[in-house]
């Protein structure tokens, strides 16, 4: 997907609509001359509702539709006839949608699952016709309830990609790479730094025809989590993810240092992530000999690890076979 088409954060001015008026209709018919009251209730506002959708991946669909309103709901008419329900707006999203109070910056929800609906801004209630009004001491309202307003805010949605596997690392440390050998993903590739640009998805492909998703996002550097770099725009790509699987390149001057950089960034971001389970794969590992590999053991963090190399191909059915191990099971991988 395009840098261009990768949309992640969307503002935009939702309204409901208002409920309809009650009716204060009294019956009137030829030889019914005072029939009482026979008003219908209004028809409720319509509601603004989000819904997942599993096969959108951006919410670029959003980035042009600034407003969006909601149908009022119908007066209610004679013969106790209730008004129509405005018309409800569903607006489709990617899977991981957050939504928020743009003034406020509060959560309302998150969108996780295929097909789940919640409402973002509630239609007003219908008012009430003279019909529930009616009493011993006024056999003859001539008064209804008017529909209640809708509710209108700016809010905003923010997309948090859900993904099995997140790639975590500095720029130009392979992470790109591993998700192009590993999966159909076509991500850019190029030796600078900063060539991601967008969260990249790719679907890994396992044993009988089993899979699970990786997510790359664009590299962290020191201070990410105070929005250097790409900051915290693409940290929250990670907020979902069931394995943080740090990418350090084994030409790197200190992978142990890397590693705790990497750590802090994402504890200042959000100590929960650190509650994730976390593997480290030594990328570009084709630089080094066995002898080498056995040097460097002594000072790598203590989790597990594994030597990957996406030229060669050397231990990426390892990396896979431990990821799919530490997704189907429990093991307490920090």
């Amino acid at each position: 997907m395009s840098s261009s088409n990768f949309v992640d954060y969307i503002k935009i001015f939702c309204r409901s609509g208002n409920g309809g008026r009650g009716s204060a209709h009294l019956r009137r018919e030829k030889f019914i001359p005072k029939g009482g009251p026979d008003g219908g209730d209004g028809g409720r506002g319509g509601h603004i509702i989000l819904r997942g959708n599993d096969q959108m991946w951006t919410l670029l669909h959003l980035r042009y539709q600034r407003h969006i309103f909601a149908e009022h709901g119908g007066a209610g008419g004679l013969q106790q006839s209730t008004g129509a329900d405005g018309k409800d707006v569903i607006i489709e999203v990617p899977l991981g949608t957050v939504a928020k109070i743009a003034e406020t910056d509060e959560v309302i929800f998150e969108i996780t699952a295929h097909g789940e609906e919640k409402i973002l801004v509630k239609g007003g209630r219908g008012g009430q016709g003279n019909v529930h009004f009616k009493s011993s001491t006024n056999r003859t309202p001539r008064y209804a309830q008017p529909g209640e307003k809708g509710s209108e805010n700016w809010y905003v949605f923010e997309l948090k990609i859900l993904a099995d596997v997140g790639l975590v690392g500095f720029p130009n440390a392979g992470k790109s790479t591993l998700l192009s050998v590993l999966s159909a993903a076509r991500p850019k590739i190029a030796d600078y730094p900063f060539t991601t640009l967008t969260p990249n998805l790719g679907i890994v492909a396992y044993r009988e025809n089993k899979s699970f998703v990786m997510a790359d996002i664009p590299g962290i550097i020191e201070g990410a989590h105070e929005g250097k770099g790409l900051g915290i725009r693409f940290l929250r790509h990670i907020e979902r993810n069931s394995i943080l699987l740090f990418v350090i390149p084994a030409d790197s001057k200190s992978i142990k240092e890397e590693y705790d950089i990497l750590l802090n960034e994402l504890r200042m971001y959000n100590p929960e992530m650190l509650d994730k389970k976390r593997i480290l794969t030594i990328s570009k590992s084709d630089l080094l000999d066995d002898e080498l590999k056995r040097a460097m053991e002594e000072d790598l963090p203590e989790i597990p690890r594994i030597f990957t190399s996406a030229v060669t191909a050397s231990g990426l059915t390892q990396l896979k076979d431990l990821l799919w191990r530490v997704l189907t099971t429990n093991p307490d991988t920090r």
